[in-house]
């Protein structure tokens, strides 16, 4: 009886010690919150972290999209300097397609003389690159509107020609035989080369970037209307020959040293969480094992999700997508790589992962708690309520894509409908939306109205007030059970020791009766 009474006190201590907040641990065995250190540090160091890495891959995002503004108005004629929807230029007449294409070649001819920037050719083992003309056309193909004919061979070809800048002659006129009926798309495709001299004030050497310059010429429409678009794709390297004075020497070294030190930050925090985990599952174990030896009763499923500390697993996936994330950033500044959007996606999350467990030690706070709780609380009835709203958010957006697209821009792909009607569920441009709507066809006019009023008023009077309802019902349910059971110590520490006080303490009082 000694032993089995010795063995239940040792298990009831390791229970309260695990339900303890870092302080309770603190003061009841003078035991250092390590993992409470490692979180502080870890935020600092993660957020510096992406704020120097948002500081360098903005001056790296500007540069590319000035570039990409100078390349348009450098290459296309008649460039207003802003773009018309998704292209940059439209041509309709044949000699104003004929004009932009030997607009392309000539300033590219003359780029050494109108470039202010420092902008060249690409070179390869000395030689410059070419430019290229691609052409894709239908194999045969004859219209004639007007006698309502056509005869097209449905199948495509390509052509590409590589033109003599100093001499543009009758290949070129060739190249466009097939103009404008059999003619569906012209890429001309060149390379360019250019250092970004911005990161001088910041103390870093400027890297070299060399520009993939694709403009086409799209007639897949057919309609009499071509669109010029210009794509640009840049690729930074460390420049081969350089030499600077009167700054500091780049200071990649450092960054680096840094990287690392958030990698082993990261690999520690994620350690430490582990073996929580791995002693959380050990003391389940125990206590399953002591509650069906001793009273012959299995532990409750939602008694198991007490020991399984939901937090830890976020820590741990945050600290795996920064340490990923870190590697990448090094291979960035050391030019091995330069994929920055995989790199932001990574820092980003893991930095938003790292702030959302601060709330973790929030909880602890009797104030701060009872919004835990609330979510907590709240969350699945919101998910079962949404999946239900979602089922006539997604008929709306079918519907107002087959009858409205061809009527309102913003109707015009599902994805825009889809955001075009959160929009108007959160009360933005209701009035452009109503009044965008052409009035060609009085069926669909009425039509839209019938459906825009339908849908604001099912949205916002009835869908957002009960889901506002379903949070505020958890929010009142938690305020009366804190309310009746608030005593000494945390809200959190009385759920938290459920497990102990009911299957523990009770189970003995009934036996010893």
């Amino acid at each position: 009886m000694s032993q089995g009474i010795i063995k239940e006190e040792i298990l009831r201590d390791d229970l309260k010690y695990y339900f303890m907040s870092p302080c309770e641990k603190y003061r009841a065995r003078r035991q250092l919150p390590w993992k409470l250190g490692v979180q502080i540090l870890k935020i600092i160091m993660i957020t510096s972290q992406l704020i120097l890495f948002g500081l360098n891959n903005q001056l790296v995002v500007s540069y590319k999209e000035e570039n990409a503004m100078t390349f348009k108005n450098l290459f296309l004629k008649d460039y207003s300097g802003v773009d018309e929807e998704d292209y940059s230029v439209a041509l309709y007449s044949q000699q104003a397609v004929y004009d932009s294409l030997f607009y392309v070649l000539d300033q590219y001819r003359q780029l050494g003389r109108l470039s202010v920037g420092p902008i060249s050719y690409a070179e390869e083992d000395g030689k410059l690159l070419p430019l290229v003309i691609c052409k894709e056309y239908y194999k045969r193909g004859n219209v004639e509107p007007s006698d309502e004919a056509y005869d097209i061979d449905a199948q495509l070809e390509k052509g590409q020609w590589t033109p003599r800048l100093d001499h543009l002659g009758i290949d070129f006129l060739l190249m466009l035989a097939c103009f404008p009926f059999r003619l569906v798309d012209i890429k001309i495709t060149f390379q360019l080369k250019g250092i970004n001299l911005q990161t001088v004030r910041s103390h870093e050497l400027p890297d070299c970037y060399v520009f993939f310059v694709t403009i086409t010429f799209d007639n897949q429409c057919h309609s009499g209307k071509i669109k010029i678009f210009l794509d640009i794709d840049a690729l930074s390297s460390a420049c081969k020959n350089w030499k600077i004075s009167g700054t500091a020497q780049k200071n990649t070294h450092y960054l680096l040293v840094f990287d690392g030190f958030v990698i082993l930050v990261c690999l520690t925090s994620a350690v430490l969480c582990t073996r929580s985990i791995v002693l959380a599952v050990k003391l389940l174990q125990r206590f399953s094992r002591f509650f069906r030896e001793n009273y012959n009763h299995k532990v409750c499923k939602t008694d198991e999700k007490e020991f399984l500390n939901g937090w830890y697993v976020l820590v741990i996936v945050s600290d795996a997508m920064a340490i990923v994330g870190s590697i990448l950033k090094m291979e960035i500044q050391a030019k091995s790589l330069t994929s920055y959007d995989v790199c932001s996606i990574f820092l980003g999350t893991s930095t938003l992962m790292v702030w959302v467990g601060v709330i973790r030690y929030l909880g602890y706070f009797q104030k701060y708690n009872v919004l835990i709780l609330t979510m907590k609380t709240a969350f699945p009835k919101v998910i079962r309520f949404c999946c239900c709203a979602g089922m006539i958010y997604l008929g709306y957006t079918f519907c107002g894509w087959i009858v409205l697209g061809p009527y309102h821009e913003k109707f015009e792909g599902l994805s825009r409908v889809a955001e075009s009607l959160f929009s108007l569920v959160n009360g933005d441009d209701m009035y452009t939306t109503f009044a965008q709507l052409k009035d060609k066809n009085s069926l669909v006019w009425l039509f839209s109205r019938i459906y825009l009023y339908s849908f604001i008023s099912l949205f916002i009077y009835m869908v957002l007030s009960l889901f506002i309802a379903l949070i505020t019902d958890a929010y009142d349910t938690i305020k009366v059970l804190k309310s009746y059971i608030w005593g000494p110590g945390t809200l959190l520490h009385i759920i938290n020791s459920k497990i102990l006080n009911l299957a523990i303490s009770a189970p003995s009082k009934q036996n010893s009766t």
